[in-house]
């Protein structure tokens, strides 16, 4: 559903994050900001090592920790959004500038897709009236299987990380 950030957004998270870093005594790097880029031009849910092998596949020279280290500083800075979709692995997305939406996970492949309901608007502001309450935001995951499992494309992690691995080796 996420389509890649144009340019002018990918400026703009560059210098909100430089901001960050400046501010936070944090060292500007090329790599840091390579990492930022690379996710904000991609598609979607990643996982670290997903960005990891996108970003060695196109010829970065950049560390799996960095990438690591880097997803904790932008998820600190409210550039990236973590989330836990009932795996011990954390999948990532871009959150910045970006709709509010919600989460359909299929528990067989770990696909995962994004809507976006008007309805739940309604029942936010209903909330905030019954409880006096100021919501500032939310999280919805709704779990189950695709229908046919033809649409089940998507591989299981160690299947999907093997090949990603094997292809950035040839």
């Amino acid at each position: 559903m996420a389509n890649p950030a144009g340019e002018d957004l990918i400026v703009e998270v560059k210098e909100l994050f430089r901001t960050y870093l400046k501010g936070k005594k944090h060292r500007q790097t090329p790599e840091r900001l390579m990492v930022l880029e690379e996710i904000y031009r991609a598609d979607g849910h990643f996982d670290a090592d997903d960005m990891y092998f996108r970003m060695k596949k196109i010829g970065y020279r950049v560390s799996r920790a960095t990438v690591y280290n880097t997803l904790d500083l932008l998820v600190e800075c409210g550039l990236v959004q973590r989330h836990q979709f009932g795996k011990n692995q954390s999948i990532y997305e871009r959150a910045y500038a970006f709709r509010q939406h919600d989460h359909i996970i299929c528990n067989r492949c770990g696909k995962v897709m994004e809507f976006c309901d008007p309805r739940l608007q309604e029942i936010k502001t209903m909330l905030e009236e019954i409880y006096n309450f100021k919501i500032d935001g939310h999280s919805l995951h709704f779990y189950g299987a695709c229908n046919e499992t033809d649409n089940c494309k998507e591989l299981p992690d160690t299947k999907r990380r093997k090949k990603i691995a094997s292809e950035i080796k040839s």
